[in-house]
């Protein structure tokens, strides 16, 4: 049985300012046959988004997008919960701060927290404590968070969901001869310390961020997939039907 972290982002769950109820009822279900299989542990954003839904705040304010997050947590986990229970599954909040990964006592706790809960059936869901952190970027976005906590759980792969569905040997929005590079075993300094470009409003990242997880860890010895997580046909072929179609693996292996 492997252990898999999969990070969705809030690109993906979000649509028109509101959560996107039919992407994360896709999602669900995935994590409910992914867990047949594996332990299975999710990183999710939204709780900014969710927020917004019930008070329209600038969430370019700093404190306003960490109320919006404390007004939006609760909201985002309740929509979870309904949706796991539909497959007799019970879901778990764990929120972390930057100091929290800082500190191995405290990493020591949130490893045992999701063990003990892995050991009793229930999905863990890691989210960034946005309503108490200090800094705008705190940890750096749920791409590093997600890498973090694969890296400090023993995961053995770390599935990240996106509006980017792949990494491309150019940018595919500029150039229409853009591979898809289907395996990666290294990632050049000059990728890694190019500037993050997000595409959507919610969200702190682009392709980046994600490079610099799969960075992180390759350095670790630990498997990263990217693939689109508005059509998740990739993501269930390369972990229910064993076969990669589409999506990129970052990994140290052959």
């Amino acid at each position: 049985m492997s252990r898999i972290v999969v990070k969705v982002g809030s690109a993906v769950l979000t649509q028109d300012g509101a959560i996107a109820l039919e992407r994360m009822q896709t999602l669900v279900t995935f994590l409910s046959e992914l867990k047949k299989e594996n332990e299975v542990i999710l990183v999710s954003s939204g709780a900014v988004s969710a927020g917004y839904t019930e008070l329209q705040l600038d969430r370019n304010i700093i404190r306003n997008k960490q109320a919006l997050a404390s007004i939006g947590q609760p909201i985002l986990m309740n929509k979870y919960a309904k949706k796991f229970a539909m497959y007799n599954l019970l879901c778990s909040q764990v929120l972390v701060t930057s100091a929290n990964l800082s500190k191995k006592d405290d990493i020591e706790r949130i490893r045992n927290t999701i063990e003990v809960l892995i050991d009793n059936s229930v999905i863990p869901i890691v989210n960034e404590n946005d309503a108490t952190s200090t800094d705008e970027l705190e940890v750096g976005d749920n791409d590093q968070l997600s890498a973090y906590i694969a890296k400090h759980i023993n995961a053995d792969l770390l599935i990240i969901l996106s509006d980017i569905d792949a990494y491309y040997d150019a940018d595919p929005r500029e150039d229409s001869n853009a591979q898809v590079l289907k395996i990666v075993h290294t990632i050049s300094k000059e990728e890694l310390s190019k500037e993050a470009t997000p595409n959507n409003v919610f969200a702190t990242g682009g392709i980046v961020t994600k490079l610099k997880a799969a960075s992180y860890l390759l350095e670790a010895n630990i498997d990263m997939f990217l693939a689109s997580g508005f059509d998740l046909s990739d993501a269930k072929s390369f972990t229910l039907e064993k076969t990669h179609k589409g999506g990129t693996l970052f990994t140290k292996g052959k």
